[in-house]
């Protein structure tokens, strides 16, 4: 993956989640990553998959995350199971026998390859680890995470300076208001 900056609060998750994670929500409001075209392809760049980041790959990319976000919000709809199973038909994998060894080869035309690998790489993560993909506690906050720690306990996207601090300072805040003084 390429460096450079990247105004998302939370980077660094599998590509399904990291996908999800283009919209985000601060203090100047709602946010989408793949609203400007620029940015989309630098986020496509730092994935490897610039190869097509015209305007029907960005259409895809949206609806891509569309389908992601609610099958993990909506996981028995069959509408969002509908809706991701229409991006996984865009491409598939074909096993292969070469050079004297097992593989696969993903076969997927090039508008929909960063939307499929996505909905892929999510299908991927809820066989392993189902209960460690995880949105953030925070209600105000539309991110989500793989909780990569050892006790499976992590409940917000960030800690520092991000919604656990943010929402613990807030509740604080509120004990000490409802406190009578003295």
């Amino acid at each position: 993956m390429t460096k450079g900056p990247d105004p998302r609060p939370l980077t660094g998750e599998p590509l399904a989640l990291d996908l999800l994670n283009t919209t985000w929500v601060d203090e100047a409001g709602l946010h989408d990553l793949l609203d400007d075209s620029e940015r989309a392809r630098t986020w496509l760049k730092r994935w490897q998959l610039d190869e097509a980041a015209g305007p029907r790959a960005l259409e895809n990319l949206r609806s891509a995350r569309a389908a992601l976000r609610g099958l993990l919000e909506h996981p028995d709809d069959e509408g969002a199971q509908a809706a991701l199973d229409a991006v996984l038909a865009r491409g598939r994998v074909r096993l292969t026998f070469d050079a004297g060894h097992p593989g696969e080869r993903v076969e997927v035309p090039a508008p929909w390859r960063a939307s499929w690998l996505a909905a892929r790489d999510l299908l991927q993560l809820l066989e392993h680890r189902p209960d460690r993909i995880k949105p953030c506690a925070n209600p105000d906050c539309v991110l989500w995470f793989a909780d990569t720690t050892r006790s499976a306990t992590r409940r917000w996207c960030s800690m520092t300076g991000g919604c656990g601090s943010r929402l613990k300072a807030r509740r604080h805040y509120d004990r000490q208001r409802s406190q009578p003084p003295g």
